[in-house]
Formats: C-alpha cells, structure tokens, sequence
C-alpha cells in the first residue's frame, strides 16, 4: 500500500482549481452521504449490531471497511474518519426523515453529486484521479 502522503500527491495535481476544491468539498461527503444512505436501506441480520437496529445495515458495514482501510494506511486519517463515519451516519437517519423514500433520495443526492464531480474536472480540464487508480474513490 502507497503512504498517503503519496496518495495525497497524486490526488492534488488534478485538484488545483479554486472552483474544482469548492465543488469537491461540496460533493465528495454527499456522495459518501448518498452511498452509506442507500446501503443503509439493506438490513443485514448482524449479531454484533443487533441491539442497534438503526445501524443494522448495510451502510454501516461500508463505513467499518472504510474505517479498516483508513487504519492501515494511517492511524491519523483513521482518527479523523471516526467523526466523519458517525456524522454520516446521523446524516443518512436525518435523509430517512423526509418524506420521500430514502433511497430515491439518496439516488439523486449520488447522481447530482456526481454531475457536480466531472463538471469540476471539466473547469479543471484534467480527470478525475479515479480514472488512474480506483482506489482514490476511498
């Protein structure tokens, strides 16, 4: 596995753009937001979370991998994803709270999101950095 820092590196040149970060900052949480909330309409039957029904699924599962994946590639971003984790968590209970299913919301918070993602690398006329390794999509 790469340092992060050559993770951060590579991840930099193609977000140079002053309107590219902003969109960025904008729509990489809600496509997490988006993903841990459609997951989270999959129930799993978990021994370890069945005393949290409102964890019990799939979303949350997404969210412990990711969480592993952070450890090893560095005890400091796994630190800093523990809040995030939780917050999107909290965030996927409040979108269930409005009246359109989750999932239909959750797919347009993906496909706008998303919209958002390549017309930022349109202004900053480079691809996204997925194209060259998928692991950048964690």
């Amino acid at each position: 596995m790469k340092p992060v820092s050559v993770w951060l590196d590579e991840y930099a040149e193609s977000h140079q753009h002053p309107f590219n970060v902003i969109i960025h900052t904008i729509c990489v949480p809600l496509i997490m937001l988006s993903l841990v909330s459609l997951l989270s309409t999959i129930s799993i039957d978990s021994v370890l979370l069945e005393n949290f029904y409102n964890l019990n699924h799939l979303g949350t599962v997404l969210m412990l991998l990711a969480l592993v994946y952070y450890f090893f590639l560095s005890i400091p971003f796994f630190a800093g994803m523990i809040p995030v984790t939780v917050m999107l968590i909290l965030g996927t209970q409040w979108l269930a709270s409005f009246s359109i299913p989750l999932w239909q919301l959750s797919l347009i918070i993906f496909v706008a999101a998303w919209i958002g993602q390549f017309y930022g690398h349109k202004v900053e006329g480079k691809k996204p950095s997925f194209f060259k390794d998928l692991q950048f999509l964690l």
